[in-house]
């Protein structure tokens, strides 16, 4: 199976469109500050997810998703800090943050998977 063809490699890809049509409420100071943070890291989730299926070894398999996850929770972590400071509404993220929580049950299901002998 290729990674395209894979529901969290899908749903993670989905959840950067979806922050990438949220950027443009962060305040224009913030192009080089939250802006470039917070989208390498959501970006860095589908990324490492099709980087690390294509790896031969379980081990590696699994360190590749792991490195997704934890930027997967930077990344939720950083729409919090906009969704605090106001920049975004919450109302604007409730669909970002099912597809982040999707995401990451899939991930560390996967990483069980690929953990186990």
């Amino acid at each position: 199976m290729h990674y395209r063809e894979t529901t969290v490699w899908q749903k993670a890809m989905e959840a950067a469109r979806e922050l990438y049509q949220l950027t443009p409420m962060l305040p224009k100071e913030e192009t080089y500050g939250m802006r470039s943070q917070i989208t390498r890291a959501m970006v860095s989730v589908p990324a490492n997810i099709a980087e690390g299926w294509t790896r031969e070894s379980n081990k590696e398999k699994a360190q590749f998703l792991a490195i997704a996850q934890g930027s997967l929770a930077e990344a939720e972590t950083l729409l919090t800090l906009c969704e605090q400071v106001g920049w975004f509404p919450t109302q604007k993220t409730l669909s970002l943050r099912k597809l982040l929580d999707e995401v990451s049950r899939m991930l560390t299901t996967l990483r069980r998977k690929f953990r186990s002998p």
